[in-house]
């Protein structure tokens, strides 16, 4: 189960990225004060025992601005989910875990990339560490 807070295991997130570059990287960007995010943080990180070989990623956008590039985030929850080719969904999401659970399931090597999001997330990390 790979499952990090960006705000407390950057370091962690870090290590467990180089070890694991073609990794699927589900990030999930929120805010501490959202009372939606709050209630959707346990079943988001529960996800991570569905999906052993993806690495999710729980980001305060407010605590870790660097990880969110350019990209004005206004909507929460907002995900992103990159695979070894790059972005394959970037935008809001209802807090529905089932809906990125089969979201997840759909996602394959062939999934058509998008120029959308706050870019490599794993440049942002490495950058920000």
């Amino acid at each position: 189960m790979a499952f990090f807070n960006a705000q407390h295991d950057l370091s962690a997130l870090t290590a467990h990225l180089q070890a694991d570059p073609d990794a699927l990287l589900i990030a999930c960007f929120c805010a501490e004060w959202c009372k939606t995010c709050q209630q959707y943080q346990p079943t988001f990180e529960a996800l991570a025992t569905q999906f052993p070989d993806a690495c999710l990623i729980w980001i305060d956008i407010e605590e870790q601005p660097e990880l969110v590039g350019d990209e004005d985030i206004e909507d929460f929850p907002t995900l992103l989910i990159q695979n070894e080719n790059g972005t394959v969904f970037y935008g809001p999401m209802l807090p529905h875990i089932e809906h990125l659970e089969r979201l997840v399931q759909s996602i394959s090597e062939r999934s058509p990339v998008i120029d959308a999001g706050p870019g490599d997330l794993r440049a942002l990390v490495a950058a920000a560490t």
